[in-house]
């Protein structure tokens, strides 16, 4: 299972960054757990200064912008 932050204010970009997420992973049938974040100290923590920021297993992969659908696809793909 991946392990999923979203990083953000709670803001329409960081929700639909972890509802586009939530839906590729179903459509692969790839096991996630996607958990967003809106703790200033936890975002500080992975370095973000551009929200939504996404993280997957612990470390940070995108920032500052909804990722595009082939990038997610490839982030659920990696081992």
């Amino acid at each position: 299972m991946k392990n999923i932050l979203v990083l953000g204010s709670g803001c329409v970009k960081c929700t639909k960054t972890a509802e586009a997420i939530e839906k590729i992973a179903g459509e692969l049938d790839v096991n996630v757990s996607v958990t967003k974040e809106t703790n200033p100290q936890v975002i500080m923590r992975y370095g973000v200064m551009s929200t939504p920021a996404v993280v997957i297993n612990d470390k940070l992969i995108h920032s500052g912008s909804i990722p595009h659908r082939e990038n997610v696809i490839n982030w659920l793909q990696q081992e």
